[in-house]
Order: structure tokens, then sequence, then C-alpha cells
């Protein structure tokens, strides 16, 4: 399937990388990093990386706004997104091809050409197996390095996640061999301003845990008014909880104007089923899911009780 991609990746004048909604470091990695090694190695190719900015991972790079007339024609990549209906810029379609390249559980085929690894620990480091499977033909910069390694820091959480293996860390040293600022990396990933601790304290004082070990909290728009923090940096406190004791599953809500974004995490309980049943999916112990009202959302709180069990 590789020879295949880098095949389409040549045949192609232009190509557009997309990632997921909601992007973390593993979508921006992969996605920017592709888009730097394709442009290193083909400097007469035209690459574009669209999608919406999350702010707090603009450090990383900047992205592309198109017209929809760039897509006729063009090679139309998506890189770490398991469902079609969670692919930022719903343009993806419009291309002459598209191709998926993702670690996620393959629920959703989407694509005419498919590379799914859920042995890999990221997409970012299915991209690091690409480039060295072509390393005479791919160019591997520091700046793609950065994005990379960044990508692998965020979905192996630090390298503490059990989806971390010495594949992992052979890329991780082989990308480390360049130069680019990784504590810049951890103090921009990790640092949190005023406002969003002050809601870590909130989520500490009022989460739900049940009996059998499962944890939710609710998260309303009035919350987040309150605190001022955004629905993404709500989300992206769900591992606060992670370290109670007797914790089995834990879920958080973030109600959004149209939807209900869901997150949910497990020690060793399998959700992603349950997730699929949600409008969402994932890793195993790991996954995201829609809902579209709080009866709806009683209702995945109820099967993941009973997942508990």
């Amino acid at each position: 399937m590789k020879q295949q991609i880098l095949d389409k990746i040549k045949e192609y004048e232009t190509i557009i990388i997309h990632r997921h909604v909601g992007p973390d470091p593993d979508a921006y990695g992969s996605q920017c990093g592709l888009a730097n090694i394709i442009t290193e190695s083909f400097p007469n190719k035209k690459v574009y990386r669209v999608g919406k900015h999350e702010e707090s991972l603009r450090f990383l790079s900047d992205l592309d706004e198109i017209d929809d007339s760039i897509y006729e024609g063009s090679l139309v990549i998506v890189v770490d997104t398991a469902n079609s209906p969670r692919i930022d810029d719903k343009r993806f379609d419009k291309g002459a091809e598209l191709i998926k390249i993702d670690h996620h559980p393959n629920n959703d085929p989407y694509g005419d050409l498919v590379w799914v690894d859920t042995t890999a620990s990221s997409t970012s480091e299915m991209i690091c197996e690409f480039q060295e499977t072509f390393a005479e033909e791919l160019t591997l910069t520091a700046v793609a390095a950065r994005l990379l390694f960044t990508g692998i820091v965020g979905d192996t959480g630090r390298f503490m996640f059990p989806n971390t293996t010495s594949r992992t860390f052979a890329y991780v040293s082989k990308l480390t061999a360049y130069e680019f600022d990784r504590p810049a990396i951890f103090n921009t990933m990790y640092k949190k301003d005023a406002r969003v601790l002050h809601f870590n304290g909130y989520v500490l004082q009022n989460f739900k845990m049940s009996e059998k070990g499962m944890i939710h909290l609710k998260i309303t728009p009035d919350l987040l008014t309150e605190f001022n923090v955004t629905s993404n940096e709500a989300a992206m406190l769900i591992n606060t909880v992670a370290q109670v004791e007797g914790v089995k599953v834990w879920v958080f809500f973030v109600e959004e104007p149209e939807r209900i974004r869901v997150r949910i995490r497990s020690k060793e309980i399998i959700i992603n089923d349950i997730a699929a049943d949600y409008n969402g999916g994932g890793h195993p112990l790991a996954s995201g899911a829609t809902v579209y009202s709080w009866e709806e959302a009683d209702r995945l709180i109820a099967d993941l009780e009973n997942a508990c069990k």
C-alpha cells in the first residue's frame, strides 16, 4: 500500500491534505509533517494543508485557505481520521482521488486507497515509516521531524500510554537526531492558562463517579462562559480524572452550538464499539463521539456504566 501511495503522490501536481475536526497534536503533526516531506521531496508540486485552526496548536504550523477550484484534478489525502463525518473541511471528496492514512480501527474504509495500521502509536509514526521506507526519494527535514515528534508525543501521552512500542522509540530516536527545540515543544504543549487551571479545579470538584468506577462530567456553555474557556480547552482536560482511585471509564460531554462533543477514555474496558453507536469511534481505550441531546448523553452514560459491570 505504501508504494501505491507514493506512486499517487508522484502522479499528481496538486495535493491537498485534510485531518479531523478538533485537531490534536497527531492530527497537526501527521498532516503538516507529510506536507513538508512532499514539498521538500517534490518542489514543483503544490501541497496544501486545510482545516480549521486550533489556537492552542497554532505554534506547530500554518494552514492554507484554498478555493474550491483547487480541488479539480487534485489528490486528496486524509490523515488521522477514522470516520468520514469527522473530516475537517467537507470538500475532501472533491478531488480526483482520495487516500486515507490512519491508525484507528478501519470501521469506515473511505477512500480509493486505504492504509490503516492500528499497531502504530499515531499517524505521525506511520508518516515516519512512510518516509523511512522510501528514504532515497522522500526527504525528512528538521521541520518535519519537529512536527512528527510532537504528534507522537501527543498521542502517546509523553510515552506513558500502552500504545508506545519499541518501534515508536526507534522513530523518536531518529527524529531527535534533527535539530529542533524539544523543551520548547513540551513547554508549549503542556502549559495551561490560568483560566484553564481554574476550570481544571472545577472538574476535580464536580465530576460524578459511580460505584462501578464510571466517571462523567457534563460541561455546558454557561460553564464555558463562566470560566472563559473554549470547548476544546475543556475537552482536553479529559485525563484530569484518569488517576482517580477505582476509575475504569471516564467521559466528558462538552455542549457546543449544534452538538454535544464526547470524549471517552478507559483503563481496560473496550469503549470504541460503544462510541461507534453514538456517531463516533477511535481506539479501544480512547474514543470520541457526538450526541445531540442530554437525553442521548444519558443513554451513553448508561451504556458505559453497563460496560463497567
